[in-house]
């Protein structure tokens, strides 16, 4: 795996979310079953994610998908992969424990991480865990269901 570790540059280049929506800063580790990002968008006036003036904990579970979609994304860059991976679908959110009520009014970067459970062809399961300053904020199980990619048949 790469040495250099990506930063949001590279992220917003390799996620189809961009500008403002982009919710990561940096890869802190990665490996094959693992990534942890970090973000201090969540305080941000202008998080496009705000309702109310406010950044509510399910909020997490976006900023945890961005981390799976970076994760699939640098598995393929290490695989030196010829097509990119497939786009990813949240199919579902289990298990999700929120510990707080909002993410804007926590002052210390947010560290998201993310571990592939299992994987197939159609869907991939990671388990997350979003905290701050090591204390764990919300977690739970997302199911990512794949899409198709152009020369899919």
């Amino acid at each position: 795996m790469s040495a250099a570790l990506p930063d949001r540059d590279w992220i917003a280049a390799h996620i189809p979310h961009h500008g403002q929506m982009c919710l990561l800063d940096t890869v802190e580790a990665w490996d094959a079953a693992h990534i942890r990002c970090s973000s201090a968008t969540h305080r941000a006036a202008d998080n496009p994610l705000r309702s109310g003036g406010r950044l509510g904990a399910l909020n997490a579970i976006e900023y945890a998908a961005q981390a799976m979609a970076v994760h699939g994304a640098l598995l393929a860059d290490a695989a030196s992969a010829a097509t990119p991976p497939s786009p990813g679908f949240l199919g579902s959110a289990r298990g999700v424990n929120c510990l707080v009520e909002r993410l804007d009014n926590i002052e210390a970067p947010l560290s998201i991480c993310a571990e592939r459970l299992s994987a197939d062809a159609r869907t991939l399961l990671y388990a997350f865990t979003v905290s701050a300053a090591e204390r764990l904020l919300v977690q739970g199980r997302v199911a990512v269901v794949l899409g198709r990619t152009p020369s899919s048949s």
